[in-house]
């Protein structure tokens, strides 16, 4: 691509993010004058070379051009200046999140980063397969059931409960924690699996060892309840969007909130550590095509959450990247911190 061409990209790309309507050269040329100066004429004539190379497309109804997914992409990548977020979104964050309690920092981060990016934002819990054991507790409830008490580094504390087919005498639970804690401190959730030898015995000590290795497995599955999985907040801010004026677009608005399996597999596997930009198609699902998604993870210890932003593809990246990017600081260095 030219300089030329990417001055001209760049520009449509901004007055489109603005206006929400396709761009005319006349338009260009106002919006460049400063810049560099060329005629409608001249303009129209790049435009069209920029149409053919598939970075910009016309609605038949207009005269205007507006981005193509490739043409957001190339702007993601190549022309996009990066941005220091704001004072003001800065100030939004760190008041909303620096003295929030550890059992609500992460719904109040997506509803902080919802509200100042008027996108739908969410924040993944984060997933514990390499967090590390430090203590497990096991109380009796009754004489088929045992609370098992899970301190995780980082103070992530997690519970679970056994369930026993049969009657169990717990005189010598001590010794069973006592013995489960030997070979799981120090060590993470994903490794527990092995450390423990394999199981033959059919006493209520060794079936007791055998139930608490499979119920901390499920500790590293993701869940498929969307409200356990990822904080969602900010679905009324989508609708005010004119990309989402008609019914049918107001419509996958709805739907796409309401399907939880699209939400949760969106992160998928947290990330690798910096900020990754889908555009529309990169996102591999029909419902997602007049969409864009903003994410990155934060840290917790050895745990990895994601935190992203959907909107239309018609945003604006720089600052969108910049707010998505310091979330994620103030997630690791207030929750991971602590």
């Amino acid at each position: 691509m030219t300089e030329r061409e990417q001055i001209i990209l760049r520009a449509i790309v901004h007055l489109y993010i603005l206006h929400a309507t396709p761009v005319g050269s006349g338009f260009v040329a106002t919006y460049l004058e400063r810049e560099l100066k060329l005629s409608p004429a001249t303009i129209r004539a790049v435009m069209a070379d920029l149409e053919e190379k598939g970075f910009i497309t016309h609605p038949h109804t207009s005269a205007g051009r507006m981005p193509t997914d490739k043409g957001y992409r190339f702007y993601v990548d190549s022309l996009m200046q990066h941005e220091t977020v704001s004072h003001h979104d800065a100030d939004a964050v760190r008041s909303n999140l620096l003295h929030a309690s550890r059992e609500t920092i992460l719904r109040d981060a997506s509803r902080v980063l919802g509200s100042l990016s008027h996108y739908l934002a969410l924040v993944q819990m984060p997933q514990l397969a390499n967090v590390v054991v430090r203590k497990v507790e096991m109380i009796p409830l009754s004489s088929q059931r045992i609370l098992v008490v899970i301190a995780l580094e980082s103070d992530i504390v997690r519970t679970l409960t056994i369930e026993t087919q049969s009657l169990t005498d717990f005189t010598d639970l001590d010794e069973i924690t006592r013995y489960i804690n030997e070979r799981s401190s120090g060590r993470s959730l994903n490794q527990l699996a092995s450390v423990f030898p394999e199981i033959r015995s059919d006493t209520d000590e060794r079936a007791l060892i055998r139930l608490f290795v499979d119920q901390v497995s499920k500790l590293q599955e993701p869940t498929s309840t969307l409200s356990d999985t990822i904080h969602v907040a900010g679905a009324q801010n989508l609708i005010a969007h004119p990309e989402f004026d008609t019914t049918d677009r107001l419509r996958s608005v709805i739907e796409l909130v309401e399907n939880e399996d699209v939400i949760i597999h969106l992160f998928g596997a947290a990330d690798d550590d910096g900020v990754r930009v889908r555009i529309g198609n990169e996102l591999a699902n029909e419902q997602l095509q007049d969409y864009s998604l903003i994410s990155t993870t934060y840290k917790i210890g050895a745990a990895t959450g994601s935190v992203g932003l959907i909107g239309p593809k018609r945003m604006n990246y720089a600052r969108m990247v910049s707010l998505v990017e310091f979330v994620s600081h103030v997630i690791t260095s207030t929750y991971g911190g602590r």
